[in-house]
């Protein structure tokens, strides 16, 4: 009897077998290897592969683990690489989440970390509302979430500190 009270009182770890069980079985389709181009007017904006995907037609959503979403230029130049341990992927919206230990390189080796990133496909956007670092080969910057194109040259942040480089204010 004390042992089922010890075991009742233990707190429980999440069991990621039965929700990706749980993930699938509900899931309208459920693909391994998963890989899609996000397109403009017939222009590859990106490409996005998974592992595993589990779409849920009715709501248009589609649940990605091990994520890697390539930004191109119109011209076709690869601008960044981002990678997370997950996402979701809303097909109506054309917008895509990154969670978990997201990740964004550069061409350049320019290194963006943070918890979560959004893709905005129409508004060609990507964005955070959390905590990010940015480093370059001068630059270490963090703030509180940012809004940019996905080449990151043109950046809107808040909250911004960091360490490096250098810039000219207007009129000066």
């Amino acid at each position: 009897m004390a042992l089922s009270a010890i075991a009742c009182s233990t707190p429980s770890t999440p069991d990621r077998v039965h929700s990706t069980q749980a993930a699938a079985d509900s899931a309208d389709q459920v693909m391994f290897g998963l890989r899609t181009f996000l397109t403009t007017l017939g222009v590859k904006q990106a490409d996005l592969t998974a592992d595993s995907a589990f779409s849920y037609d009715n709501s248009g959503r589609t649940e990605l683990r091990k994520v890697k979403l390539t930004f191109f230029s119109t011209a076709g130049v690869q601008q960044s690489v981002l990678t997370a341990n997950e996402g979701t992927y809303m097909v109506r919206l054309n917008t895509m989440e990154a969670r978990g230990n997201v990740v964004v390189v550069k061409a350049d080796g320019s290194r963006l970390t943070t918890s979560v990133l959004r893709y905005d496909q129409a508004k060609n956007t990507v964005s955070t509302d959390q905590p990010y670092t940015y480093d370059s080969s001068d630059k270490h910057v963090q703030g509180n979430g940012f809004v940019s194109d996905p080449s990151f040259s043109n950046i809107t942040t808040q909250r911004l500190h960091g360490t490096g480089g250098g810039f000219t204010l207007p009129g000066q």
